[in-house]
């Protein structure tokens, strides 16, 4: 199956760029192009995409406010982040306005490639260190004790697998961790997310903190 991709950055040579590495892989193809946050947001409307690779700084409407306006839409494109901008607060915001994943513009190719597979199969790019050292400064956490009503739908085994994507976990991390199987590690996942209402592992991470099942300095 072709992954369908969106690019979105005012820079027509970075299109252009992005456009060669991506088009050489033979299950990935560019739908769409747009120079600005607007022109983003009209063509995850008009055309039938599978992930937007979007830029942060773009005329009319910057990419974070278009990544929480498409991914506000149905159906809607996985949306992944690519700046020039290692900044503490854009890559926050990003993953606050729905982004699946946030990756700076001078990360190898194979990594980019990697990226746009794991979005489209529903995945977030979240492992990075940098995802985690913003996640632990800037999510507001409330009184530990209290604590947000829908995570009483969780099992305790769900809430120890909550903490554990808190702290970056893989499947496979969080099977080895609890001794079970990885297919049973991503039954769990799958459940959270299910009962939460959250759409990727980047909305369970942020909720954990946000709601004071894990604190920030927590060992990952």
């Amino acid at each position: 199956m072709t992954i369908r991709v969106i690019l979105a950055d005012d820079e027509r040579l970075v299109r252009s760029g992005l456009r060669m590495i991506i088009e050489a892989e033979p299950d990935l193809s560019i739908v769409a192009e747009a120079a600005d946050g607007s022109e983003a947001i009209d063509a995850a409307r008009r055309v039938p995409a599978d992930v937007v690779l979007m830029d942060v700084r773009m005329p009319n409407i910057d990419g974070l406010t278009a990544t929480r306006r498409i991914v506000e839409t149905a159906p809607r494109p996985r949306v992944i982040v690519l700046t020039t901008f290692d900044l503490d607060e854009y890559v926050f915001e990003a993953l606050r306005a729905g982004a699946s994943g946030y990756l700076l513009k001078d990360a190898p190719e194979r990594e980019l490639i990697a990226a746009i597979h794991v979005a489209s199969d529903g995945g977030s790019i979240l492992a990075a260190p940098l995802t985690r050292r913003l996640i632990e400064r800037f999510a507001a956490i409330p009184d530990p004790g209290v604590l947000r009503p829908e995570l009483d739908r969780l099992t305790p085994r769900e809430t120890e697998v909550l903490q554990l994507i808190a702290r970056g976990l893989s499947n496979a991390e969080i099977a080895a961790e609890l001794v079970v199987t990885e297919h049973t590690a991503k039954t769990h996942v799958a459940h959270i997310l299910d009962k939460l209402g959250l759409r990727d592992r980047v909305q369970a991470v942020i909720l954990a903190y946000e709601s004071g099942v894990i604190r920030p300095g927590t060992p990952g």
